[in-house]
């Protein structure tokens, strides 16, 4: 019988090996023409799908063009804000019924309404609250004026007491939510992903300017 080389002696381990060895990261590659990206890299915000694309400079450039693919996609933008003076209260906070101390508002042009989601095992999860009372607290700030639809969030956080209010790119969020899926353990979270939480503030804290009277 013709022996192959994988019937040899340790052959089989060896395969083994090479099947358990974690492969090589792929590139992540443009959406739109395919080259490959930097780990940096701009998204834009698929309104028909509502959902993110990946993009290289050039393709972005051309969707950056009012009424490029007909509205379709649009430029994530790189804006944080931050409100110091925003009005949200503990009963606002009740009033949400959220269950972790994390939440971002949308505004969805697709479904043409406010959308709220908060970080959970299973992804973004969708209040089901009713949106009149988002609105009631999306008021106390002023940054809910300035949220562009479809690419950008306000994004609220609750922790030792105190509400924090920003406005951020929405990849910002959805790549919250994926380090909390990816971390998360137990029925809180675990400390891994509140550790998580906490290093995405402190970054957004040194990106954030405060809102005045004069922000655009």
């Amino acid at each position: 019988m013709t022996t192959s080389p994988t019937d040899a002696p340790g052959a089989g381990a060896a395969v083994l090996r090479r099947l358990r060895a974690p492969a090589a990261p792929r590139p992540e590659r443009c959406a739109f023409c395919g080259t490959a990206l930097a780990p940096e890299h701009r998204h834009l915000a698929d309104t028909a799908q509502r959902a993110l694309a990946c993009a290289c400079p050039a393709c972005a450039m051309l969707f950056d063009r009012p009424g490029a693919a007909g509205g379709r996609y649009r430029g994530v933008p790189r804006r944080y804000l931050v409100d110091p003076a925003h009005g949200v209260d503990d009963a606002d906070w009740e009033a949400l019924q959220i269950p972790v101390s994390t939440v971002f508002f949308l505004r969805n042009s697709a479904l043409d309404r406010l959308v709220a989601l908060y970080p959970s095992p299973a992804g973004p999860a969708e209040s089901e609250l009713d949106p009149s009372t988002w609105q009631t607290v999306l008021d106390r700030t002023r940054l809910a004026a300035l949220l562009e639809p479809d690419v950008e969030a306000l994004l609220l956080r609750r922790a030792g007491g105190v509400t924090t209010c920003h406005l951020v790119p929405v990849d910002a969020c959805y790549e919250l939510v994926g380090r909390m899926r990816l971390h998360w353990q137990g029925f809180d979270g675990g400390q891994t992903a509140r550790a998580e939480l906490e290093g995405f503030f402190d970054r957004l804290a040194g990106l954030a300017r405060p809102l005045t009277e004069d922000t655009a």
